[in-house]
């Protein structure tokens, strides 16, 4: 079995850090519908700010808040208007690695989604793997590579 990504919330900006709550991060439904993540699923977080990464569970607060506020001692790591990516994942079996299509949204500074986006992998003719993002035309976008690389 391997661990891989399913779904992600890329760059979104945090609203609030509660230290008082009893700990988790609470999300906009909105926002973890449509990237496959669910309420009481452990997910990572990391700070685009400040390279923190930690790991809590989500809850779901008011839907169409566009809210992303870390609470507990999760609050310690974040504080409101940070970009964080908080990320989801699965275990899946090697052979059906394929048939998993994260799906990935992007946001701007008030977190509204930018970009919803699809991971994919597929396999070529060596047996090797290719790896594709997709739009939400299914245009494949480019992936970063190595600058300088010949």
């Amino acid at each position: 079995m391997r661990k891989i990504v399913a779904g992600k919330l890329h760059g979104i900006h945090v609203t609030e850090a509660n230290l008082d709550y009893h700990g988790s991060i609470t999300l906009d439904p909105d926002h973890c519908e449509q990237a496959g993540i669910l309420p009481m699923e452990f997910v990572e977080i990391w700070n685009k700010n400040s390279g923190a990464r930690i790991s809590t569970y989500v809850i779901l607060g008011e839907r169409g808040s566009r809210c992303c506020i870390l609470n507990g001692a999760a609050a310690r790591t974040c504080q409101p208007g940070d970009q964080v990516i908080i990320c989801n994942s699965v275990y899946v079996d090697q052979a059906e690695l394929t048939a998993l299509k994260p799906r990935v949204l992007t946001f701007d500074k008030d977190n509204r989604i930018v970009d919803r986006l699809t991971y994919s992998l597929e396999r070529d003719a060596g047996g090797g793997y290719t790896f594709s993002i997709l739009d939400e035309a299914r245009t494949s976008l480019p992936v970063p590579a190595l600058v300088g690389r010949s």
